[in-house]
């Protein structure tokens, strides 16, 4: 299946890693809270995407058989096809957390804050919203 990107929440103990983007009017989302994730690059598949992804971002290296819940998405912008994955990750390692260059800001929150947040990305919340009930 063709597909412009990828998401993966990570989780680390009980608590989800997350960005708040950047704020800028060109961007999709801004101001938004985010998991890492982004657009896919030329012949990735979904696992390779996200990975290198949450490397660029939160500096963060896994093997691909941590990310679980693999799941396919409707995007808005832009308009196409999206996975979801999730990981799991124990309590400390935020440690090793390097926060990129995009976003104004990263922290750990609860599930239940990412999915209450007028400010979270909503087909995120969403997709969070599916893997928490099949668990």
């Amino acid at each position: 299946m063709e597909f412009h990107g990828a998401k993966v929440a990570v989780f680390i103990g009980e608590r989800l890693l997350v960005a708040l983007r950047d704020d800028f009017d060109h961007i999709p989302f801004p101001a938004c809270w985010d998991f890492a994730g982004g657009g896919r690059e030329l012949g990735e598949s979904p696992e390779e995407c996200v990975l290198r992804e949450l490397k660029e971002e939160f500096g963060l290296s896994l093997p691909p058989d941590q990310l679980v819940g693999k799941s396919v998405y409707e995007t808005r912008e832009p308009v196409g096809t999206a996975y979801f994955f999730a990981a799991h990750l124990p309590t400390g390692a935020e440690s090793g957390v390097v926060f990129g260059d995009e976003g104004q800001r990263w922290k750990l929150m609860t599930p239940e804050e990412f999915l209450s947040r007028s400010d979270a990305i909503a087909h995120l919340q969403d997709c969070l919203r599916v893997y928490l009930e099949r668990l």
